[in-house]
C-alpha cells in the first residue's frame, strides 16, 4: 500500500528549491525580479574552430540561432552580437539598428568596422563577445509564469534540438548550452540518474556483501527483502505525501538501502551463532530477537533522531532528504523484528548452518589485545584527536553552487567553456535609488553612479558591469555628431531625459531598457559579472562593495547585493550554523535516550565519546585533504551521528549483559561483547561503507562529498568501537 504511492513521485527541477520560502537573501532577490525583468536565463556558448567570430558565416549562424531562439518557450528577450542595438546619429536623427544586418551584403571593411565597434561597446564586451573576437554568446532571458518541470523541459528540448542541428549542420562551431534553466534541467536530469543507475548498483552491492557475509543464498534474499520493503515503504509514503525529489533527496534510496541492512545482519547473524549451538531454528530467531531487540531499538531509534535533525537545515531538500530517511529507518525497524522472524519461520527452505571460527578468533585477539594495550590506545587516540581536531578548525566555509555536478555533465562543459573563453558565470545585481520619480536622469545621480562602475571595473575580481552609464554616455556621444570627447554623462536632467525617451521609442519590441530601468525610473538595476571564486570570495566582494557606497554615495543609493550567487553564499554560511546547532540538540537526544534506556548515567555519558570523535577525526582529514566544506557537508554531522551510535549501543549492550546478568568483570565482558557483537558490527560497518562511497559515483558533487564524508566517519566509528570504547570502559567502569 505504501509503495503505491511512487506512481506519485515527482522531480523537483527548480535551483530554486535550495531557498527557504522566508530566506531572506532569497526574499530580496524576488523584489528585485518584481520591479525589473527576471535573470533566468539559457546561454548560448558559439565557439568557431578557427577562433574567428566576425566572418559572414558566423555571423549569419548567430543571426539565424537568434531569430530561431526567439520561439523559445517562455522567452523575454534574446541578447547577440547580431540583434546587438547600435546607435548613431544622421542629419539630427537618432538611428537605432541591428549591429549585423543584411551580413551577406556587407563588406570585409562593413564587417570590420562593426568589429571595432562591438570589441569596444561596454554592454557587449566580456558578456556577449569575449575580448579577442573568437567567442560570443546568445542569451535567452526566459520569464516564467509558472516554474514547472514541464516549462523547464519544453525549454531544454527546444533549445538541445537547436544546438544539435546547427552542431550537425556547421561541424566548424562548437555550441554549448548553459545558463540558469540548463542548470535547472541538470539539476533534475542527475536527480533521476542517480535514483535509476546508483539504487540497483546498491543492490548489487548488498547481495554480493551479505552474500559474502553469510555464505548463504536463503540469508542474503532475507535480508535483501527486508532492505527492499523499508525503501519501498518510504519512497512510497513520500509519493502519498507530496515530498518532491529534488537533487539531495535523491540520494535517499540509497542511504536507506545502506542503513536497513544493518538491523537485519545483527539478528541472523545471532540466530546463526545460536543454530551453532544446537538452537532448533524457531528457538534460534526468538532468542536473537530478544537479544537485540534493545539495541536494534535504540540504533534505530538514534538513527531517526540523527536524520529529523536535518530539519533545522535552512535548505528544504535537506528536510526531504532526512524525513525520507527517517521513515525508511523506522520501516526497516518493524520489517526486521516483525516480519523477518515470521519470513524466517514460514519460508519452506533448509538453512545451512555455517560456522564462523575465524571471525570470532580475530574478534576474541584484538579483544585481549585491547585490555592488554588500553593505556597507550587512551594516550595515542588522544593525540591523534588532538592533530586531526586543529586540522578540523582550518576547514573553510566555502561553496561554489556552478561546481555542483561533475566535470562530464555538459552544462558544466559550457560553464567552463564559459568563464574560460569570454566571463564568469557568478553574477551580482544592485538596486541602485536615486529617490526620486525620473531621478536617474539627474546628472548628480549619474555622476555617483558613474564614478561607482569605474571603480567597479578597476576591481581585480570583476570581470564586466552593465550599467545605465554606458547608455547615456553613448547617446550624448551619438546626438553631438558621434563626436568621441563627448563620450560623457548629459549636464543637463532634462536633456538626460529626452535622450532616453528619444532612445527608448526608437528600440524593438523585447529590447526595451526593462531589465536595467523601473517603472517611474527612479531607480536602476546594475549587474556585475564576477570569477566563479566560490561563496567565500562573493561574500566578501559583496561586503566590501557595500562599504564603498556607504563611503562614497548617498544613503539612498545604497544597496546589498542579490542574485542566485549570492543567495547560495548566504545560504551556506548560515546553514553551517544551524546544522551545528542541530547536532548539538541531536547529540544531547541521543545521550538523554542511551542514559534512560541503559540505566546508568557514566555508561551514557562514556558512549559519547566515540559518538562526537569520528565526526571530529573525519573533518580532520578532509581538512589536510580538502580544506573547504561546502552546503552538503555542512549536513553529515547530523545525518551521520543516528548512525555511528549504532555500534556504540551494540557493543555497550552486550556489554553490560555480560556484567549484569552473567555476572562478568570487566576483561570477560569485553571478550563477551567482541565475540557476540563483533563480527556484526564489522560485516555492517562494510555494507554501510560501501552503500556511501556508492553516492560517490553521482554526477552531483554534493551526494558524491556527502557519501565520501560519510564513509570515512562511519570507518573511524567502527575503529573507536573497537579500540577506544572498550579501553574507556576497562578504565572508567570499576563497578
Amino acid at each position: 500500500m505504501c509503495s503505491a504511492g511512487l506512481q506519485h513521485l515527482t522531480i523537483d527541477s527548480d535551483l530554486r528549491v535550495f531557498f527557504s520560502k522566508d530566506n531572506p537573501q532569497l526574499q530580496q532577490l524576488e523584489t528585485m525580479e518584481r520591479t525589473y525583468i527576471k535573470n533566468e536565463n539559457v546561454l548560448f556558448v558559439i565557439v568557431p574552430k578557427d577562433g574567428q567570430v566576425f566572418k559572414p558565416e558566423v555571423l549569419s549562424v548567430v543571426q539565424e540561432m537568434t531569430e530561431a531562439l526567439w520561439q523559445t518557450p517562455a522567452s523575454s528577450r534574446v541578447d547577440s552580437i547580431t540583434n546587438f542595438q547600435h546607435t548613431w546619429s544622421e542629419d539630427d536623427n537618432l538611428i537605432v539598428e541591428d549591429l549585423f544586418e543584411d551580413i551577406g551584403a556587407l563588406s570585409s571593411e562593413d564587417i570590420a568596422k562593426r568589429k571595432d565597434i562591438a570589441l569596444h561597446e561596454p554592454i557587449l564586451l566580456n558578456r556577449i563577445i569575449s575580448i579577442d573576437g573568437a567567442v560570443t554568446n546568445i542569451i535567452v532571458n526566459i520569464n516564467f509564469t509558472d516554474k514547472v518541470p514541464d516549462t523547464i523541459a519544453r525549454i531544454a528540448s527546444y533549445t538541445r534540438k537547436l544546438r544539435d542541428d546547427y552542431s550537425e549542420a556547421y561541424p566548424d562551431i562548437e555550441f554549448y548550452l548553459t545558463g540558469s534553466v540548463m542548470f535547472d534541467t541538470a539539476f533534475s536530469e542527475v536527480g533521476q540518474k542517480d535514483m535509476s543507475t546508483l539504487v540497483p548498483l546498491m543492490l548489487l552491492v548488498l547481495v554480493i556483501t551479505i552474500g559474502l557475509i553469510f555464505r548463504t543464498i536463503a540469508a542474503t534474499l532475507i535480508t535483501l527483502t527486508i532492505i527492499v520493503m523499508a525503501t519501498g515503504t518510504a519512497m512510497g509514503l513520500a509519493g502519498w505525501l507530496g515530498i518532491a525529489i529534488n537533487p539531495a533527496s535523491a540520494s535517499a534510496p540509497t542511504i536507506i538501502l545502506t542503513l536497513a541492512v544493518a538491523d537485519s545482519v545483527h539478528i541472523m547473524f545471532m540466530m546463526y551463532h545460536l543454530l551453532n549451538q544446537g538452537k532448533s531454528q524457531r528457538e534460534a530467531i526468538i532468542e536473537s530477537i530478544q537479544f537485540n531487540f534493545q539495541a536494534i531499538f535504540l540504533t534505530s531509534l538514534t538513527t531517526v533522531v540523527g536524520f529529523l535533525s536535518m530539519n533545522f537545515s535552512d535548505a528544504p531538500p535537506f528536510h526531504n532528504l532526512g524525513n525520507i530517511v527517517a521513515i525508511g529507518i523506522t520501516a526497516a525497524f518493524f520489517y526486521s523484528i516483525i516480519f523477518l522472524p515470521a519470513l524466517v519461520s514460514v519460508l519452506p527452505m533448509s538453512l545451512k548452518v555455517k560456522r564462523y571460527p575465524r571471525q570470532f578468533l580475530i574478534m576474541s585477539a584484538i579483544a585481549l589485545w585491547v585490555i592488554k594495550h588500553k593505556t597507550s590506545i587512551l594516550l595515542s587516540t588522544l593525540c591523534l584527536i588532538t592533530v586531526l581536531g586543529y586540522s578540523a578548525t582550518q576547514n573553510k566555509l566555502n561553496d561554489n553552487w556552478i561546481n555542483y555536478f561533475t566535470e562530464n555533465v555538459p552544462v558544466r562543459v559550457a560553464t567552463d567553456v564559459l568563464e574560460q573563453r569570454i566571463s564568469g558565470a557568478d553574477f551580482l545585481e544592485y538596486n541602485i535609488r536615486s529617490g526620486t520619480p525620473q531621478g536617474i536622469n539627474d546628472p548628480e545621480f549619474l555622476a555617483y553612479l558613474d564614478s561607482f562602475v569605474q571603480w567597479l571595473r578597476a576591481h581585480p575580481q570583476v570581470e564586466q558591469v552593465t550599467s545605465l552609464t554606458d547608455i547615456m554616455k553613448k547617446l550624448n556621444r551619438v546626438m553631438h555628431g558621434d563626436d568621441e570627447k563627448w563620450y560623457r554623462l548629459p549636464e543637463r536632467q532634462d536633456l538626460a531625459a529626452q535622450y532616453l525617451l528619444l532612445y527608448e521609442m526608437s528600440l524593438p519590441y523585447g529590447l526595451d531598457l526593462n531589465n536595467i530601468i523601473n517603472i517611474d525610473k527612479s531607480a536602476t538595476r546594475l549587474i556585475i559579472t564576477t570569477q566563479n571564486m566560490g561563496t567565500r570570495a562573493l561574500s566578501d566582494l559583496d561586503l566590501e562593495i557595500q562599504a564603498w557606497l556607504r563611503s562614497h554615495t548617498p544613503a539612498n543609493m545604497h544597496s546589498q547585493g542579490t542574485g542566485i550567487s549570492i543567495v547560495f553564499a548566504y545560504l551556506s554560511q548560515r546553514n553551517i550554523i544551524n546544522m551545528l546547532l542541530a547536532a548539538f540538540g541531536a547529540l544531547l537526544a541521543i545521550s538523554l535516550i542511551l542514559i534512560i534506556a541503559l540505566k546508568r548515567i557514566d555508561i551514557g555519558l562514556i558512549s559519547l565519546l566515540p559518538n562526537i570523535i569520528p565526526a571530529v577525526m573525519s573533518f580532520g582529514l578532509w581538512g589536510l585533504l580538502v580544506g573547504e566544506i561546502g552546503l552538503g557537508l555542512s549536513v553529515v554531522v547530523s545525518m551521520t551521528l543516528g548512525i555511528v551510535v549504532d555500534d556504540t549501543v551494540h557493543f555497550i549492550s552486550k556489554y553490560l549483559r555480560a556484567r549484569n546478568n552473567f555476572n562478568m568483570n570487566q576483561t570477560e565482558a569485553i571478550q563477551h561483547a567482541f565475540t557476540t557483537v563483533g563480527p556484526a558490527m564489522w560485516t555492517t560497518t562494510i555494507a554501510l561503507v560501501a552503500g556511501f562511497l556508492v553516492l560517490m559515483l553521482s554526477d552531483y558533487r554534493m551526494s558524491a562529498d556527502m557519501g565520501l564524508l560519510s564513509a570515512i566517519t562511519i570507518s573511524i566509528a567502527l575503529l573507536m568501537d573497537f579500540l577506544l570504547l572498550p579501553a574507556i570502559l576497562l578504565i572508567a567502569d570499576r563497578k
